[in-house]
């Protein structure tokens, strides 16, 4: 189980990075109320960290199995 442990931690990692990169779509959207590309961007990842952390949940769920 220490594998899932593992690919849980690697996937959290990479759940803050794309939180990061969320903000800065939200930034860019306040600096330009008429960028599309932003708005559309942080749709995408915010959608792309939704499934990330229910990845991670699912992965230590499993620690208990």
């Amino acid at each position: 189980m220490e594998f899932f442990h593992d690919l849980a931690d690697e996937i959290s990692q990479l759940e803050q990075r794309v939180a990061d990169a969320v903000f800065g779509a939200v930034r860019a959207q306040l600096r330009s109320s008429e960028d599309i590309a932003a708005k559309e961007l942080e749709r995408r990842l915010a959608k792309v960290r939704r499934s990330l952390q229910k990845a991670e949940a699912l992965l230590r769920g499993s620690e208990r199995d």
